[in-house]
């Protein structure tokens, strides 16, 4: 997508610091973080939202999820962690690229 913003990271148009990476997903710190750790997991290919998925897309999430756990220790999230999908503007989307945001390094207020 011309005009994603991730797109745009992952083709190397923005710059970003990148803590891992494979064919399928790129794991970066966010710009803007709300945690000592503030990560963001984004599948390559570009999709909005959940009810885009298809059995391809959820075994992509699958993995996603899966990628997140193998790394929790190298990532500094040995105290635990917090996964968010915000979907939509009213659930503050800013992205429109399916994203997972990985919190953590401190304790995390709920809500």
């Amino acid at each position: 997508m011309e005009n994603c913003v991730f797109c745009k990271i992952m083709a190397g148009e923005i710059p970003s610091q990148t803590v891992y990476e494979d064919d399928e997903m790129v794991i970066f710190r966010d710009a803007a973080p709300i945690a000592p750790v503030h990560l963001l997991c984004v599948p390559r290919e570009h999709f909005a939202h959940l009810d885009e998925m298809d059995d391809r897309r959820a075994a992509l999430l699958g993995r996603m999820f899966l990628k997140i756990a193998a790394l929790q220790n190298q990532l500094g999230l040995e105290g635990g962690y917090r996964l968010v999908i915000n979907q939509g503007e009213n659930a503050g989307q800013t992205v429109q690229h399916l994203h997972i945001h990985i919190l953590g390094g401190k304790t995390l207020p709920w809500g």
